[in-house]
């Protein structure tokens, strides 16, 4: 080699270092990536739970405490009927449900199965009138209180809220939701993925019974068309880093793993919330009965996410005033969708929010 060459390839110690580090991490990729594609799914539902309600679509959980004392008032978490309940509990030490139950609560959640294809007839009235009211009187019956604390999570947020309006009387005590759309038009890419003037919901109906998942998933995808490649571009990038593997693996496994929507409902959400905007207008009509979150005077409290790709802050940011509650919360923070309920910095901010905030209101 000539001096000129040495000169423009320098060999320092920090240069052999650099190069040594990156040809170490070029090589844990490989490896890795060979790992990561023979590997299984990770595990995930880590928490001791019992199955309380086995009922079609509809499954209710009771996790074993892991304290001796507990809080008076139990805790309901609603999940988004197109999504697993898992995301509630990935991990240990990356677990909502983990985290609450360490604090003193006693946990159940509703979760969801793919609807049978005889399921195809629930409709939004036998979801806040039937299933989440069963659970819930469930619940009641194995603690023995009549007050219960409700938790939704996105669109299991909608449904929470519409419980609420409808059962002005109990036995909800606490209304928690976490980035929870409330004025659909500022839903802007689901707005117009379901434009009234294009989507032939009844057609759809008719042609599949059940509203298949590979639909929901498309108009996530549509949301943010480039995300799954940047998302592969940066799992490829550390691959080397385990941490980062286990976690990108979790999330990536709930994000795929979407439900279908029994038929109805999937009718009554698209023409009574994306095209009426009824919950947002006080105007819903669940069998009859107007859902209107303006009379909901139960203490409150909100979360939602500044880089919310789903929910856009536009389309959650109202409830805050439109709830009746005198004794009501909004919290805001960085992260995105998912990460602000179930993401590394979740145990930092969110929970710890939620448990001093409904531990006053549980006793």
């Amino acid at each position: 080699m000539s001096e000129t060459d040495t000169q423009a390839f320098p060999l320092g110690p920090d240069a052999l270092a650099e190069a040594t580090k990156r040809f170490e991490r070029m090589m844990q990729r490989n490896i890795k990536g060979l790992e990561y594609i023979q590997s299984p799914a990770p595990v995930v539902g880590i928490s001791e739970s019992e199955t309380l309600i086995d009922r079609g679509t509809l499954q209710l959980l009771h996790y074993t405490p892991l304290v001796d004392e507990v809080y008076r008032v139990p805790v309901v978490l609603i999940m988004a009927t197109t999504n697993r309940g898992y995301i509630f509990d990935l991990r240990k030490g990356q677990s909502y449900v983990e985290y609450l139950l360490k604090a003193g609560f006693d946990v159940f959640v509703i979760d969801w199965e793919p609807p049978r294809d005889d399921e195809r007839g629930l409709g939004m009235a036998d979801y806040v009138l039937d299933l989440i009211p069963s659970c819930i009187e469930r619940i009641t019956r194995e603690t023995g209180e009549d007050e219960v604390s409700v938790i939704g999570y996105c669109m299991g947020g909608v449904l929470s809220l519409i419980y609420a309006s409808l059962h002005l009387d109990g036995p909800a005590k606490n209304l928690m939701v976490f980035t929870t759309p409330l004025d659909m038009t500022e839903m802007t890419g689901f707005h117009n993925w379901s434009d009234k003037r294009f989507f032939d919901v009844d057609r759809i109906l008719k042609t599949y019974g059940n509203c298949p998942p590979e639909l929901i998933y498309g108009a996530f995808d549509l949301l943010s068309p480039a995300d799954k490649t940047a998302g592969n571009l940066r799992l490829w990038d550390n691959m080397w880093n385990d941490e980062f593997v286990e976690s990108y693996r979790l999330f990536d496994r709930w994000a795929n793993d979407i439900l279908p929507l029994a038929g109805e409902y999937f009718a009554d959400t698209i023409r009574g919330l994306m095209w009426e905007n009824g919950l947002y207008e006080g105007t819903l009509q669940v069998a009859g009965r107007t859902a209107d979150i303006a009379k909901i005077e139960i203490p409150f409290f909100m979360a939602t996410a500044v880089h919310d790709s789903i929910v856009p802050s536009a389309a959650s940011a109202p409830l805050i005033d439109r709830i009746g509650s005198a004794d009501k919360e909004h919290l805001e923070l960085k992260g995105g969708h998912v990460s602000v309920i179930a993401g590394p910095n979740a145990v930092k901010r969110l929970w710890p929010a939620t448990e001093k905030w409904l531990g006053k209101r549980s006793v």
